[in-house]
This record gives structure tokens, C-alpha cells and sequence, in this order.
């Protein structure tokens, strides 16, 4: 198994981590405060959790795509896979310092 997949997989989890967090902010400011600006926000953490999610779900846990991911998946896409998941968790780790500053 390659360092890559390892890093897509801990860069999405983390990011899963943060993207609660920020939902939660998010959830109770809209309790709050009722506006169109945090209910966007929420639904943004809302969708990037499920996109996040389904991403962990098909690296490590499905039966069939998890063993084809790990075995037959060249380095070079998976390269460019945790770049994207490391870009991501490194936009949603400032968003995150941002809100909770």
C-alpha cells in the first residue's frame, strides 16, 4: 500500500473532524441568529461532510473499491488525489482558525 492513500485517508478524516466542528459553530449561530449567511455556511459543511465522507467510505471501508484503491490505483493518481484532499483540509483548517478566532 502506498504513503499516498494513507495521506488521502488521514487528510480526509481530519478534515471530516473540522468540517463537525465548524458545523457546529455554524449550527448554533443559525439558531441564533437566523440569517441566510450562516444557513449557507451550514450547508456548506453539510455537503462537504457527505462528499468527505463518501471519500473515507470508499477508501477504507467498501469491500470492493477499497481493495481496488489500494492495489490497483498507480502512485501518480493517487498524487494527485492527496493533493487535493491536503489543499482541502489546509482551505478548511483556516476556515476553521477564521471562525473560531
Amino acid at each position: 500500500m502506498s504513503i499516498w492513500i494513507d495521506l488521502a485517508r488521514l487528510a480526509t478524516l481530519v478534515t471530516l473532524v473540522l468540517l463537525a466542528i465548524l458545523g457546529a459553530v455554524w449550527g448554533r449561530n443559525y439558531l441564533q441568529l437566523r440569517s441566510k449567511h450562516t444557513l449557507g455556511m451550514l450547508v456548506f459543511a453539510a455537503l462537504l461532510i457527505v462528499e468527505n465522507g463518501f471519500a473515507l467510505y470508499v477508501y477504507q471501508l467498501d469491500p470492493v473499491l477499497s481493495l481496488w484503491f489500494s492495489t490497483k490505483v498507480p502512485d501518480p493518481a493517487w498524487q494527485a488525489m492527496s493533493a487535493f484532499h491536503i489543499l482541502e483540509l489546509v482551505a478548511i483548517a483556516f476556515l476553521t482558525w477564521v471562525t473560531l478566532d
